[in-house]
């Protein structure tokens, strides 16, 4: 093969292809047009002298060669995002940049925890997102963030996991439902009530449907609510009742607009994580951040710690 002159800009728009499978997903991504985003794959096939994508219909896939090189454009980006942090590692921690995303439902107190963060390194430029789990697994695989704060990992994905605040699961109904005043409410009970349940993956779903699944308790009328602030309203308004971090429904409680009904075997007890990709080198800021979070998050939130 002849000397390849392969530019870091190919690599980038290539990688965004082969993650969406789709140009204009890609364009949109970079910023750039169709055309553009096409020219640099054309040029980057040129320089290979192999094609990376095959069109079968109207999708298009990755060639056996495209997933090589998929392999190595992302070794390739871990390289240089080293470098970015051995560089920022030099500066110390009064300046850097913080790439976290948090689950939703995490979203109830992270903010309070990167304030009080960011007022000890007033340097620090943090960038927050607020998604799903499905998001979340995708973005510590495509090293897209720094560290993430959710539920309890995947053990099948190369993930480093701390624990560092309790987050128990507890079962919310409006005031006033017939169960609201009973003691010990036995599990079985619960198999005649209509249950609103976040989408499948779901975090707090999932660890729902193993709880039950493990006492033997059909749960089959339920249904599907696209979000926290989706399920707490619908709660309210008489359709059901909820599953879901007590974190997420502190204000409610607070102001008598759920309550939280006293069944056997709940809370169900869960953590909180901070979770990165194993092996990966960590800033100063990013350590800095991991750190205060398995030190003193619980502490500052005033919550049983993990």
């Amino acid at each position: 093969m002849a000397k390849m002159n392969i530019t870091l800009r190919q690599l980038k728009v290539f990688s965004s292809v082969a993650k969406h499978l789709s140009f204009t997903r890609a364009a949109e991504e970079l910023h750039l047009t169709q055309p553009a985003v096409s020219m640099q794959v054309k040029q980057l096939e040129g320089q290979l002298e192999i094609p990376l994508f095959e069109q079968l219909g109207k999708k298009i896939y990755l060639t056996e060669a495209g997933e090589e090189v998929q392999h190595y454009s992302r070794a390739i980006a871990q390289q240089l995002d080293d470098m970015a942090t051995a560089l920022a590692n030099l500066k110390g921690l009064e300046h850097g940049k913080l790439r976290i995303s948090v689950a939703t439902t995490a979203n109830y107190f992270a903010p309070h925890l990167l304030a009080a963060f960011t007022r000890r390194y007033p340097g620090v430029n943090v960038i927050l997102d607020v998604t799903n789990r499905q998001t979340l697994l995708r973005q510590l695989a495509e090293n897209e963030v720094d560290m993430v704060i959710m539920g309890t990992p995947p053990a099948e994905m190369e993930l480093e996991a701390g624990p560092f605040m309790e987050n128990p699961l507890v079962i919310i109904a409006p005031p006033g439902h017939p169960l609201a005043n009973q003691r010990e409410i036995p599990l079985k009970q619960l198999e005649q009530e209509v249950f609103l349940l976040r989408e499948p993956g779901s975090g707090t779903r999932s660890a729902m449907e193993r709880f039950f699944a493990r006492h033997g308790i059909a749960i089959t009328t339920s249904m599907e609510v696209s979000s926290d602030e989706a399920i707490k309203q619908s709660v309210q308004a008489g359709l059901g009742l909820g599953v879901m971090s007590q974190d997420a429904v502190e204000m409610e409680l607070t102001l008598q607009r759920l309550q939280i009904l006293d069944v056997a075997h709940f809370p169900i007890q869960r953590h909180w994580f901070v979770v990165h990709r194993r092996g990966k080198r960590l800033s100063a800021i990013a350590q800095a951040f991991k750190s205060f979070l398995l030190d003193e998050a619980a502490a500052l939130l005033d919550k049983p710690p993990g």
